[in-house]
């Protein structure tokens, strides 16, 4: 199973955040490549991938033994070593990686303070270095935004020589996921596609509309001409009643729960969807 690609595995330490990001000319990216855990480190691992050194990686890195040492592990307890190819970033945003001389080119590494960049059947070194320079040059993006710009810049600068099919975006972070109860803040993944990297982005705004999250002072009062408006919209689509209880309603059929919060204010991206939906 050779998974040819380009991947990054970084920390928001910040913001207690780890992740893999991945495309490749192969299908379903996303179930091989990435592995992360919060507050423990992230693992990509590719070429003739060695599945196993994902959540053999993050045991050790449980462990709290460093990037390096991990890497120095898992690859010297591997004989298919040299066909390998391995990123790790640990707890405190250290990083290493193997790139086996038997990948196949062009194959290579770049790493870095929180992050580990690297990538087989490439065009060329240029797509590693734009994931690392874009990752270096991108610090005031939430962790997500800098690894999507990343997996962007790599294609612009050539990707997967044998072209595009998958692309995953993995996030963690400890409650950090659903409702404050999961750790997982998000796993996007495109299996096939003719451009998995745009269509990653796409899934990516709509999570953000979904489970996303805008500053309270953001929220809009619900009253006078507005109030109006969102229970009119709302009773043309079915929802009659209190505002409030009409809103979370509504809400909880198009996945925006967690974005509603009684009658008196309301979220513009809730707004934004409500008009949307009852043009």
């Amino acid at each position: 199973m050779i998974v040819a690609t380009y991947s990054i595995a970084a920390c928001d330490l910040d913001a207690s955040q780890w992740g893999v990001a991945v495309q490749s000319k192969f299908l379903s990216v996303g179930s091989v490549v990435p592995w992360a855990e919060p507050e423990v480190g992230a693992v990509a691992t590719q070429a003739y991938a060695n599945a196993r050194y994902g959540p053999g990686g993050l045991a050790l890195l449980r462990d709290g033994l460093p990037a390096a040492e991990v890497v120095q592990r898992l690859v010297a307890a591997d004989e298919g070593r040299d066909e390998r190819q391995l990123g790790v970033v640990d707890a405190r945003g250290g990083s290493a990686a193997w790139t086996g001389p038997a990948c196949l080119d062009w194959a290579g590494h770049r790493t870095g303070y929180c992050y580990s960049a690297q990538g087989n059947i490439l065009v060329g070194a240029e797509t590693v270095d734009a994931l690392a320079k874009t990752f270096e040059g991108g610090a005031r993006l939430p962790l997500d935004r800098r690894l999507l710009a990343c997996l962007e810049a790599a294609q612009a600068a050539g990707g997967d020589r044998r072209g595009q099919q998958s692309a995953s975006l993995l996030i963690v972070q400890r409650d950090g996921g659903y409702a404050g109860l999961s750790d997982l803040v998000l796993d996007l993944r495109v299996e096939d596609h003719r451009r998995p990297i745009e269509e990653l982005q796409r899934i990516h705004t709509l999570h953000h509309r979904l489970f996303g999250s805008t500053p309270r002072e953001e929220w809009l009062r619900l009253e006078g001409a507005l109030a109006d408006e969102v229970r009119g919209r709302l009773e043309r689509l079915g929802y009659a009643g209190t505002l409030a209880d009409a809103l979370d309603r509504w809400a909880g059929v198009e996945n925006l729960e967690e974005r509603v919060d009684g009658g008196h204010e309301i979220d513009p991206v809730v707004l934004e969807a409500l008009r949307e939906a009852s043009a």
